[in-house]
């Protein structure tokens, strides 16, 4: 006697459009073939799973009913149909639920390698476009402070900016010191930090922090010692020395880890895999609170499908505690070594003025500064304020699939 599972696989739905073919394998798999000849095949436990019936789907809030203890491991299709006047596919379950998928939604869902390819570009995260010091010029962007401000579709553009080239430049900033407050409330929200809401560069007495001295400032990220380390870094330059330095300085940091892939593959495994103890102690004035920030994280890391994800570089911030076997220190500080030759041979250098926004994915750029002198007719005095990664991706998506919140 044959299984209900055997059964159902030796039908073949014929549907009533000829071209449109619809079948339940024993394979556990629904196959829609389209009349392009293209195969969809789903599993039966994702299509349960996706019910988007009202007893399963929740529409306002976009959110999935759990109700897993009622399957959907344990039921299998009965009956798929397919209905071409209203392009949908019906399936009937062994317990008699009734789900209906609408095809244009489940070509989204193809588990295609185009399809997810398409989706974690397009929709999760814009591919980084790696550059090196020759390249930098082609993909320099800039743009109005106040189209970013006023117009959605120059919004746009320069956050997919900050995602794909990693920087951006906006010009004609006035001379007001909340225009970072202004840029992040119009993303979204502001990273508030140890060091405030906003936070000022310039040579401060007493300084807290090794970026309001005036001496040269090396090749870093910022935060290194945050496990949820600041998105972007907004600088707007209030007040620019006069003098030669206080240049702006900046290199690829997924570039450099990329290029030292490939030549050097040995010092890539070793800081891409030996955490280091990234500290911040302190307090950022008098009136401040006292903070010991401590994070532990290699130089180089990656997400879940492999890409760059995250860069931790700051000299300054590295703590004298090593917290590795030590047979794993001399390699590392040797590894540690060539990615920082990289990153200085590929270091770019150009001076922001008075009015000009200098943004940066903190993740990914290494930026520094060179040295400059205050004196009384000629100081240096920058504003600047972080937002997280998450909004900003946020805020992007928004912009560009505003019909997915409709």
């Amino acid at each position: 006697m044959l299984s209900c599972r055997q059964l159902i696989s030796s039908r073949l739905f014929q549907l009533r459009k000829k071209s449109i073919l619809a079948r339940v394998r024993a394979s556990d798999y629904v196959e829609v073939l389209e009349e392009q000849g293209d195969l969809l095949k789903y599993p039966q436990v994702w299509l349960r799973d996706n019910c988007q019936c009202a007893e399963c789907f929740h529409a306002a809030t976009k959110a999935r009913r759990s109700h897993w203890e009622r399957g959907p491991l344990n039921v299998e299709v009965s009956q798929v149909t397919y209905n071409p006047e209203k392009k949908q596919l019906d399936i009937i379950w062994q317990d008699e639920h009734k789900s209906t998928f609408d095809l244009g939604w489940l070509r989204e869902r193809d588990f295609g390698e185009s399809t997810r390819k398409r989706y974690l570009e397009q929709v999760y995260k814009p591919s980084a476009q790696l550059w090196g010091k020759s390249e930098f010029k082609t993909v320099r962007r800039e743009f109005q402070y106040q189209d970013v401000i006023q117009e959605d579709a120059v919004l746009k553009d320069w956050l997919e900016a900050l995602a794909i080239q990693g920087f951006a430049i906006l010009k004609g900033a006035p001379n007001d010191i909340n225009v970072t407050k202004h840029l992040a409330k119009r993303i979204g929200y502001i990273k508030r930090t140890t060091y405030g809401d906003v936070f000022e560069v310039k040579s401060k007495p007493n300084a807290g922090n090794y970026a309001y001295l005036m001496t040269p400032l090396p090749l870093h990220t910022d935060m290194p010692y945050y496990e949820y380390k600041a998105g972007i870094n907004i600088l707007h330059t209030l007040v620019q020395s006069e003098s030669k330095g206080g240049a702006n300085t900046l290199a690829d940091g997924f570039n450099v880890a990329s290029q030292l892939q490939k030549l050097h593959p040995k010092d890539f495994e070793i800081l891409k895999t030996v955490p280091v103890n990234w500290v911040d102690i302190g307090h950022d004035g008098n009136d401040s609170k006292p903070f010991h920030s401590l994070w532990r994280a290699p130089v180089i890391c990656l997400d879940v499908d492999g890409r760059f994800t995250r860069i931790n570089q700051n000299t300054t911030k590295r703590d004298s505690r090593f917290s590795v076997p030590l047979e794993q220190v001399v390699s590392w500080y040797k590894a540690y070594n060539k990615f920082l030759e990289i990153a200085q041979a590929e270091a770019v250098e150009f001076k922001t003025q008075a009015g000009d926004v200098f943004v940066f994915n903190n993740l990914r750029m290494l930026h520094g500064r060179t040295a400059y002198e205050d004196a009384p007719g000629n100081k240096r005095h920058l504003v600047g304020a972080y937002v997280d990664w998450d909004i900003i991706y946020s805020k992007l998506r928004t912009l560009k699939f505003p019909n997915a919140i409709a």
